[in-house]
């Protein structure tokens, strides 16, 4: 797997040391906003310079092999896991599918979790918890997408590929992507929000 050289983490210290002060003067003014965008925008930077290789290798492999098991149990597709590689079947003759950094939501997981970490209406186990399903919401958009993308070049041949891929596969992941984004942030920032003497108790929805 390809670790963070030292090199890097020594290279982010200083900034990490320096992020880490402006986000304690923030949380001491109680400027939340501001405390809310720099945490999440330092905790993704910093994320994906040092996880970026790991997760990569990590969420590709694991992608390709769980899409490759609806592929090979309904003969659309087979998954060669040790390449990332799906290779689909169609009326055009065959052609492999390269799951790459994209294809593997590393992007996606790491913007969520900086979200969830710095969102005031959870408390810690439950961003914990949260951040859990996320990830798990997030995988399996992505063996969604795929899945529906090889299942179109499958029916309709190579030259609808880019309307697969381009138009149809990252509509499914971003119409999934809504979803858990409403739930998570949207309605729980409702259903627990407070005016006055009215709002909405976290616990019993009321």
């Amino acid at each position: 797997m390809n670790n963070p050289s030292f090199a890097l983490v020594l290279a982010l210290t200083i900034p990490f040391a320096v992020w880490i002060y402006i986000l304690t003067v923030f949380k001491r003014r109680k400027l939340e906003f501001y405390y809310f965008l720099l945490g999440s925008i330092g905790t993704f930077l910093f994320a994906f310079a040092l996880l970026k290789g790991i997760m990569t290798e990590i969420l590709t492999t694991m992608t390709c092999f769980l899409t490759g098991l609806l592929g090979n149990a309904l003969g659309i597709f087979k998954a060669y896991t040790t390449h990332s590689i799906l290779f689909v079947e169609n009326a055009d003759g065959p052609i492999s599918l390269y799951v790459d950094f994209e294809c593997g939501g590393v992007i996606e997981i790491l913007v969520f979790i900086s979200l969830i970490f710095f969102f005031a209406v959870y408390n810690l186990k439950e961003k914990i918890c949260i951040s859990l399903v996320g990830i798990v919401w997030i995988i399996a958009a992505n063996i969604i997408r795929l899945f529906s993308i090889c299942l179109i070049i499958n029916q309709f041949g190579n030259e609808s590929y880019y309307v697969a891929h381009t138009i149809v596969g990252r509509l499914i992941f971003y119409a999934l992507s809504i979803i858990l984004y409403f739930y998570v942030f949207t309605r729980a920032q409702i259903r627990r929000q407070r005016v006055g003497e009215f709002g909405y108790d976290s616990e019993t929805g009321k």
